[in-house]
């Protein structure tokens, strides 16, 4: 019997609590920085399984080790916040919190670093260090930052992380090396004009038109001023401003958010879009101030640890099962902030049934339970493979 045959019969009789607790989580959901009760659950499952626990790492983060206190050391993150949606799912375990859902997975993420510390705790030994980190507040990608200031990766040689997508079967796996998500960043725009009464606008500086032309001409300045090799986008979520409907606006505000591959790029955008729109703002005689907040660097995948955990995958799934991920997301993931200074590797997990699955942050998001059994052998087996490799003398 290999190892990944063991491992699938001790996980199928784990399945039947790990599919209950995480139908609680999905019911129980908690936002960003909020996750109280979802930690306090996480810490005492890993009390009573025998790993060394801390709380209140990164404000509610956990954090759990098995195996020797030192030497070489290979980590899991997983994510536990909730998002401010309301579900339309219908589920018997649909969210009892109005105006809150586990509508991007994180409920099975948990789950998933749960069943592996079960299946992880049965192990007889273990050559080297594993160290699970139970992340907050992802949404707000801010998360990361706090466990990593928290010390949440000093350490660690290595780290994988999961994510669900809607885009792949159940039962498949996603594998890219390289880019895998975007950088992004958080654009705010504050337009100032000069007030005046709707029916004379030419004595005044109309706000709501300067606003209107910027979002308009930065997205055809792109296309036109930037490498069309690689991808920008800017996006307005939120629009602000105004007094009355017969009276010019003086000001108006931009919410956005700008995504791109490369990391270089990424880094001359802020000056681009302020030169950009300051440009625009002038010639309509306004002005305009620009901020500009970065949200997270792209995931590289490493390709050692991705080779890994693709041959993993391939045990325990079969070829056919394991599939390339042709392109990067221009959807942005904190999990990067971890791998400042530590490589990793995060894989995208299949949870879309026989009629397909609602995108994520959608309130009708119901992703197919059986990703979860999926997702703990390919990646119990995965960091087992890695502490193999990598067992101290």
């Amino acid at each position: 019997m290999t190892q990944a045959q063991a491992l699938s019969d001790r996980l199928s009789r784990e399945l039947p609590e790990l599919l209950e607790l995480r139908r609680h989580l999905h019911a129980h959901p908690e936002l960003s920085g909020e996750e109280h009760q979802t930690a306090a659950l996480v810490a005492g499952e890993l009390r009573q399984l025998g790993w060394r626990v801390r709380e209140g790492v990164g404000r509610t983060g956990v954090v759990a080790e098995l195996g020797p206190n030192h030497g070489p050391t290979v980590g899991l993150r997983v994510d536990m916040d909730a998002l401010p949606v309301e579900e339309r799912t219908g589920l018997p375990y649909a969210s009892t919190c109005q105006g809150l859902m586990h509508a991007c997975g994180h409920d099975l993420h948990t789950c998933i670093g749960l069943g592996m510390a079960r299946l992880l705790a049965q192990e007889p030994s273990l050559g080297a260090r594993v160290r699970l980190l139970f992340q907050p507040a992802e949404e707000l990608a801010q998360g990361a930052v706090w466990m990593r200031d928290a010390g949440a990766v000093e350490g660690l040689d290595a780290l994988y992380g999961v994510h669900v997508v809607p885009n792949l079967p159940v039962g498949t796996v996603g594998i890219r090396r390289g880019c895998l998500t975007a950088a992004a960043g958080e654009l705010e725009i504050h337009v100032q004009g000069e007030g005046g009464h709707g029916a004379r606008p030419h004595q005044s500086v109309d706000a709501v038109w300067l606003a209107a032309r910027v979002i308009t001409e930065l997205q055809q300045t792109i296309a036109r001023r930037l490498d069309a090799l690689q991808p920008v986008v800017i996006s307005f979520g939120k629009v602000e401003g105004g007094r009355a409907f017969n009276v010019i606006a003086d000001q108006v505000r931009l919410l956005g958010t700008v995504r791109c591959l490369d990391l270089q790029q990424h880094a001359q955008l802020p000056a681009w879009i302020d030169e950009t729109v300051q440009g625009i703002c002038a010639s309509g005689g306004g002005t305009a101030v620009v901020d500009y907040r970065c949200i997270a660097p792209p995931v590289h995948n490493d390709p050692q640890l991705t080779d890994l955990l693709e041959r993993c995958a391939v045990e325990c799934l079969g070829r056919d099962k394991v599939l390339p991920v042709e392109q990067p997301s221009l959807g942005a993931e904190d999990f990067a902030e971890l791998l400042r200074d530590v490589p990793g590797m995060m894989v995208r997990l299949g949870v879309a049934g026989p009629e397909g699955c609602a995108p994520l942050h959608n309130g009708a998001f119901a992703l197919e339970e059986d990703a979860l059994g999926v997702g703990i052998a390919v990646l119990t087996v995965t960091v087992l493979a890695w502490v193999a490799e990598n067992a101290s003398e």
